[in-house]
């Protein structure tokens, strides 16, 4: 092996990390915003059911 400076070693470490960092936030980013935009989709269903048996109820 090659003398590697250790600092070399060091900083291609903190590449990795920072790269994998990087990733987990976003898949966390992704998974909170699929989560918002369900329960959103679901906000909007609840309210054209109501809509509907309003305009039902009005027949």
């Amino acid at each position: 092996m090659p003398d590697i400076p250790m600092w070399v070693l060091l900083v291609f470490l903190c590449m990795i990390g920072s790269g994998f960092m990087a990733f987990r936030t976003q898949r966390h980013d992704y998974q909170t915003e699929q989560q918002f935009i369900e329960r959103e989709g679901n906000v909007y269903m609840e309210r054209m059911e109501e809509e509907k048996a309003k305009r039902a109820n009005k027949k």
